[in-house]
């Protein structure tokens, strides 16, 4: 038993620099710009839905009223 508290006590011991040197990530220049891409993947996400959104409230009645091709058809006779 007493082995086994000692060699937690020296793993404890021994970790705790390597938990220190993560504790201030946070100012490091590369999670900053994960941060900032991550952001603005966020505001592009928000214009994509809002754009999505107008376009499916506005774009049906707006195709179905306008036609761009009707100048370049051939006149319908009625053949076949």
């Amino acid at each position: 038993m007493k082995k086994l508290v000692l060699a937690t006590l020296g793993l404890s011991v021994l970790s705790t620099p390597a938990l220190a040197q993560n504790a201030n990530r946070d100012n490091e220049p590369l999670a900053i710009l994960e941060r900032e891409k991550k952001q603005q993947a966020e505001q592009l996400d928000q214009q994509y839905s809002r754009q999505v959104e107008r376009s499916r409230k506005e774009g049906n009645t707006a195709a179905a009223r306008t036609d761009p091709w009707a100048n370049m058809r051939a006149p319908n006779d009625g053949k076949r």
